[in-house]
């Protein structure tokens, strides 16, 4: 029997991929240093497990509000002026956010701009919804504003931003967001902006989210999650802040695809709002100095953009592809050879690149960069 066009046209979670083969090779008695997985090393706080915990003990595990527990979504509503908490819809981590998006914005044959490099769900989540994802490549991983207007057609529905960028770590200047957002009024467009990992932005750069932007409040839907910023990629908790009609829309579709999200979770998340800012100034620094030291081994094998934001390194590998040979076959070498996971750049949109995370240890971190040198 035959399945649906539309999960047909859909491609599996490339930085998933590997993970077999991994296991695989554990397995078999191997020690694999991964730099695959985009998570952060650091325990969860304990105040989010023990409010957890509490909660668990409280009896928090019934069905509870689709959109969110009032309490959590009026404390995230404070992050953003002028908003209260109809303006915050609670979703199982951002994934289910962008999944839940494009199914009450697109429309059959509905087009999403979507520059890339870019995270490996964005165009599988507008094919999932119907829509059309247009990919455009950006210029040194920086946004190509004018070819992003070029790309608008009548079928354009929104322009999908991730800024710091999964997998280059690029943090998008003011002046791009400001063309950005006049382009979105000029053409009625939405602007979807993925902010997952907005508090690891380095070198002292004055970091914008989309919401700065007031004459576009009504057009701008801003996803961002638990996950990354506070290390509970576990837990599941990811939010959309955005216009109410925009929220009440996805509560409708998560009313009928999940109900409520994880209760007694909400409340570890809840917790992890009233953290000490110092937890994560000592986080961003750290993953700062993992930078430099990852970009400092990776700059000398590879052509490479040095990130400003996120955990992440996406060099380019296209001098050490011969034969024919792909990136997605340049990481499968590594991985045997070397015992070094990393995602090839056909996961992101861009072939002849991999992406590695530096969010390990740094022991391992110089490990791996070596044993990578050494087969190389």
């Amino acid at each position: 029997m035959k399945l649906s066009n539309r999960i047909e046209s859909v491609e599996e979670s490339g930085t998933v991929k590997f993970t077999p083969l991994i296991q695989k090779l554990k397995q078999e008695g191997r020690e694999i240093i991964s730099f695959a997985i985009g998570e952060p090393e650091y325990d969860t706080p304990a105040p989010v497990i023990e409010a957890t915990k509490h909660a668990l003990d409280a009896q928090k595990t019934k069905y509870g509000p689709v959109s969110g527990i009032p309490e959590l979504r009026a404390a995230l509503a404070k992050q953003f002026y002028g908003y209260d908490a109809d303006n915050i819809i609670i979703s199982n981590g951002s994934k289910h956010s962008l999944y839940s998006l494009f199914q009450v914005l697109c429309d059959p044959g509905d087009e999403v701009i979507i520059p890339k490099p870019c995270w490996t769900s964005f165009p599988q989540q507008v094919k999932l919804a119907g829509g059309i994802p247009v990919l455009l490549d950006t210029i040194k991983a920086q946004l190509d504003c004018e070819g992003i207007e070029k790309a608008i057609t009548p079928k354009t529905k929104a322009i999908l931003l991730n800024s710091p960028n999964n997998p280059t770590g690029a943090v998008y200047p003011k002046e791009d967001m400001e063309r950005i957002a006049r382009l979105s009024l000029k053409h009625d467009l939405y602007i979807v902006s993925d902010e997952a990992y907005d508090i690891f932005v380095y070198d002292g750069i004055d970091y914008k989210s989309f919401f700065a932007f007031h004459e576009v409040r009504d057009r701008a839907i801003i996803t961002k999650s638990f996950s990354k910023t506070y290390s509970m990629t576990g837990f599941r908790i990811g939010y959309i802040a955005a216009s109410k009609a925009i929220v009440n829309a996805v509560a409708k579709c998560q009313g009928h695809a999940t109900g409520n999200v994880c209760s007694f979770a909400q409340y570890g998340a809840l917790a992890a709002l009233s953290l000490d800012e110092r937890i994560f100034s000592q986080w961003r620094t750290e993953l700062e100095r993992k930078r430099d030291i990852a970009y400092g081994y990776v700059s000398k094998l590879f052509d490479c953009i040095k990130p400003q934001g996120a955990f992440y390194l996406f060099p380019n590998v296209l001098k050490y592809l011969k034969n024919g040979k792909t990136s997605e076959d340049f990481a499968a070498d590594l991985l045997e050879r070397a015992g070094v996971a990393v995602v090839p750049g056909e996961a992101f949109g861009t072939p002849n690149h991999i992406r590695i995370s530096y969010a390990v240890p740094e022991d391992i971190l110089k490990k791996g960069l070596e044993k990578i040198a050494e087969v190389l």
